[in-house]
């Protein structure tokens, strides 16, 4: 009996000595190890027949992301953009920020840090438009929109650039540079008036 205690014993010793460092089975394998997937690599659930695919269920939209853009690139769409409203009404000073970053990054090469189409490009690509002149000053939102998404004229689309609610901040960053331009141009507006009144009035003394 000493004998088989003895064997057994040794037995153990050597079995836990062994350099197999597989634990065995695992309780709940999924809760013990984490698995990460690429959207469309293939993985051993696509093996059991269950395709993973993070596009969000159709009529839905994924948590977080704004409304998708459904106007068609066509003249239709364009000119029904004027009417679609930016679902972004207010930036704080870091989302403002961050607005100007983007605008610096993917937009100044042409139209200029300040806007005035004086970017580093400007005479080397022609039909830059500059974002100060009245045109653009009263340019709906949307409209600004749809021609980022799809391009327009020499600029082409920078939908694959920025997402939907970055290209609506870098929209409602220039809207708030352009309101500056405005007002300086309705601040000056008085100062003319006031002239043209006192040029007009010493007009009328010569005449007399």
């Amino acid at each position: 009996m000493k004998r088989i205690y003895l064997i057994l014993i040794i037995a153990v010793v050597l079995a836990s000595c062994s350099s197999n460092r597989n634990p065995g089975r695992t309780y709940m394998p999924d809760m013990a190890y984490s698995r990460s997937y690429e959207t469309y690599a293939q993985n051993h659930l696509q093996d059991s027949g269950i395709n993973y695919i993070n596009y969000p269920v159709e009529g839905t939209i994924r948590r977080g992301d704004l409304f998708p853009y459904l106007l068609a690139n066509d003249s239709n769409g364009y000119k029904a953009s004027a009417e679609v409203k930016n679902p972004i009404t207010f930036l704080t000073g870091e989302e403002l920020g961050e607005a100007q970053r983007l605008f610096n990054i993917n937009c100044a090469v042409c139209h200029g840090a300040n806007m005035d189409a004086q970017g580093p490009l400007a005479g080397k690509v022609g039909g830059i438009a500059n974002l100060k002149l009245p045109k653009y000053l009263s340019m709906p939102e949307g409209t600004m929109f749809h021609s980022i998404t799809y391009g327009k004229n020499n600029m082409g689309s920078y939908a694959s650039q920025l997402s939907r609610k970055q290209r609506w901040m870098v929209i409602k960053y220039i809207k708030s540079e352009q309101d500056k331009e405005a007002a300086k141009k309705n601040a000056a507006a008085p100062t003319d008036s006031t002239n043209t009144t006192a040029k007009t009035a010493v007009a009328d003394t010569t005449k007399k």
